[in-house]
Order: structure tokens, then sequence, then C-alpha cells
């Protein structure tokens, strides 16, 4: 039995991430460790008498040592990553405590690599980027490489979401965050690095069919697959492209990036200054309902589909995963995976020490046999329902597609 703390766990993904933990026999007390204590202690007291909370700034560093001592496992789900992690990570190491992460800012990502040699030297392992994208997409790509295919050429990952209920200035900022800064691509063998708004940014723009959703226009995402997964699978190719939905919320805030509205700098208007950055926010968020019922978009929704390409006995093989839901979108997607990943290191089956990303320490078949436990698959749903699971189609040189059970799989995960 162990201690678990999730810190940001009153957050979206936090408080899928405690409620996933907190249904699991093998954890004696889970912790939610947020600024907002109130809230925290409202969620605990929800989900069960094992459940406690304690306030926590991940901006002072002993606000944080003092909210994970004494702990087995930390997760932290505390974002923007590229503002908090390493403070966090830090102190975790310092104090010795196994960790694992959300962290999909690829700027702060490879600062974070670099602490592997302290983390190996305290003795414990801290897996970064344990969500949705990274995370699940790393090791779709991983399991491929590995099961299914002699020759990987190429692993594409494209995601999408959008309808939760309510979306704040971080995550809007990170949207403007993710279009501002270069982003990796690992093309023709060589890491690259692209601009959102500029010609080679612009090339890689595509639509892509999502199971559940439909076809959706997806853009340059500077997640780090791109950049961790050519380490450990051999692979000409990574590429990460996403979007929101419904396309016309994404494109509103995509405008008012590229018109220049996410800087920073005050500018004086009519005798007032006005930061730009703070108008952008309050009008997205306040067009957000609007759009929203325009467009009927209905319940939040969201997949992530993993691309996987290469050659099987000399012979063209294609593998497109999918996890998709028409009721569960950024919180479930990215929450329930990273309490799995906390679940497999209780269990034992994460054990190599230092800083790492998932394809490095994880084992794909054992993730893919926690999922039907963790998130109690129904099989007898239909297509138009709520789905947690893995959808996997097999497509061969002439182009025939097939879909396969990888939940009914035997013990090896083989579909």
């Amino acid at each position: 039995m162990a201690k678990v703390i999730v810190l940001g766990g009153c957050g979206v993904v936090g408080s899928i991430a405690a409620r996933t933990l907190a249904a699991q026999e093998i954890f004696s007390e889970v912790i939610i460790g947020d600024w907002n204590i109130e809230k925290a202690r409202m969620l605990a007291a929800s989900l069960g008498a094992k459940v406690s909370a304690v306030r926590m700034d991940a901006g002072e560093r002993e606000s944080i040592r003092n909210a994970v001592r004494d702990c087995d496992i930390v997760l932290n789900c505390i974002g923007p990553f590229y503002k908090t992690v390493k403070a966090v990570l830090s102190v975790v190491i310092e104090l010795g405590i196994n960790y694992i992460d959300v962290c999909d800012d690829v700027d702060v990502t490879q600062e974070i690599l670099a602490m592997n040699k302290d983390a190996a030297r305290a003795g414990i392992t801290a897996v970064i980027g344990m969500g949705n994208s990274p995370g699940i997409s790393n090791l779709l790509g991983k399991f491929a490489a590995e099961n299914l295919l002699d020759e990987t050429d190429s692993i594409d990952i494209f995601h999408t979401h959008g309808g939760e209920p309510l979306e704040g200035e971080g995550v809007i900022g990170h949207r403007f965050h993710c279009m501002t800064i270069d982003i990796p691509m690992f093309l023709d063998g060589e890491l690259k690095y692209v601009k959102y708004f500029e010609p080679d940014g612009i090339a890689l723009r595509q639509t892509f069919e999502f199971p559940l959703i439909g076809q959706v226009p997806v853009y340059p995402y500077p997640h780090p697959e791109q950049i961790t997964m050519p380490k450990y699978i051999k692979t000409r190719q990574v590429t990460n492209k996403g979007s929101v939905i419904p396309n016309e919320y994404y494109d509103l805030t995509r405008e008012l990036c590229r018109l220049g509205l996410s800087h920073r700098e005050p500018l004086e208007v009519k005798g007032m200054k006005v930061i730009p950055y703070d108008f952008a926010v309050a009008y997205i968020i306040a067009q957000r309902e609007k759009i929203l019922k325009e467009t009927n978009f209905g319940t939040q929704r969201g997949c992530l589909s993993v691309v996987v390409k290469g050659k099987k006995d000399g012979k063209y093989r294609e593998y497109r995963f999918h996890m998709a839901s028409k009721s569960e979108a950024l919180g479930e997607g990215t929450g329930i995976p990273a309490a799995m990943g906390v679940i497999l290191m209780q269990q034992g089956k994460i054990s190599a020490k230092g800083v790492m990303p998932p394809e490095a320490c994880i084992n794909p078949i054992d993730l893919i046999n926690l999922t039907p436990q963790v998130m109690k698959l129904d099989k007898g749903k239909k297509d138009g329902d709520s789905f947690g699971g893995i959808i996997v189609q097999s497509i061969d040189e002439s182009g025939t597609i097939t879909n396969l059970d990888m939940m009914g799989s035997g013990p090896d995960g083989t579909a």
C-alpha cells in the first residue's frame, strides 16, 4: 500500500487522475495538492475517506517540499510546465521520491531530461510526459514498432478535443505558447524546427479523419514526442499535429495570435495601459460559449490518433490507433493515462532509475493490459457512444482496412 499525491489535483486533468487513483486498492492514501485548498477539500470529501487535501503553491519551493514529504509517488499535473516543472522535479529528486508528470511543453523537456543523472543518483524513477500526447502516443508508437512491424518508417500523431465545461487563461495561454515557439519535427531522419505561421509550418498543415468526430484541420504542435521517440525507436519520421474543436473556436485563437495579440507588452489605448494578451484571453473566453452554441457543438469529445507506417515481411503495413470519446475530452484523455502510469509504478513495472519519457521505461503491453481494468470498458457500446479504449485499424499495401480488437488480444498484447 502506498501514499500518492496529485499536484494540481483540482484541475481538469488532476481531478480525473485523483479520482482514478482513489478507486485503486493498492493506494492507502491519495492526497490532493492544490493552491485552492477549499476546492481541494471538497473534492477530497467526495472521493472517500482515504483522500485528503493539502495546500500547495508550485511557485514556492518550501510549499512543494511540505506537500510531497513522506509520499511514495508524486503525480504532477500543474501547468504550464515550462514555468513549474523544474522546481517540482528538483524537490522530488532532493527528497528521493518517485515521480510522474504530464509535461507536454517541449521547450522545457530537454532541461528536465538533463536532470537524469541527479535522479539516478537519488535512486528514483521519474517518468515525464505520461499523459495523452505525450504519453499514450509514445507507447502506441513503441508497441507497433516492436510488435507489429519489422521496419518502422514513420510515426505520425494527431489529436483534437473540445467542449470541456470550462477553459481558463492557462489553457489559452498554453495554445498561444504552442503557436509562437519553434516546433520540432523529426523529418527524413533529422530533427528540424518549423514555425507555426511561416511557410515551413504552414506546409505541414493537413486534414485528418478522427473516429467519432470526423475531419478536422490539424496544425504542427510542439510536443516532446518528436524529440524523445527517435532516441528509442528506429524511424525516419515523427510528427505531431493537433487542433481544438469546434474549428471556429480554434480559428479565433489562431487569428488573434497571428495578429500579435498574444504579446504581453502593454499598449496605451485612450490613456489606459492595455496588455494585448489579457484582452485576447478575455475575448476568447467571452466568445467561447457563443461559438459552442452557434455550432451546436454538444457534449465534450476528443481523440488521439497514432499512425505508424512501415514494413512487415517485406510488405507495406500501416497501423492506426485511435483513443476517441464523445463524452470525455482533455481531462479523461490525459488524467487517466497519468494515473495508469502511477499504478504501473506502484506495481513495480516501471523500475529504471533517472528521468525518462514513457517509451524509455514502460512496456506498452503492461499499459494495454491495464486499460480495461482502469477504464472499465463496455464492449457492448455502439460506435456513437462514449468509448474509452483503443480502436485499432490495420491497412495493407492494397489499402484494405481491417479493424482489430486490441482489447481482445492475447496476454502478449498482439492484435
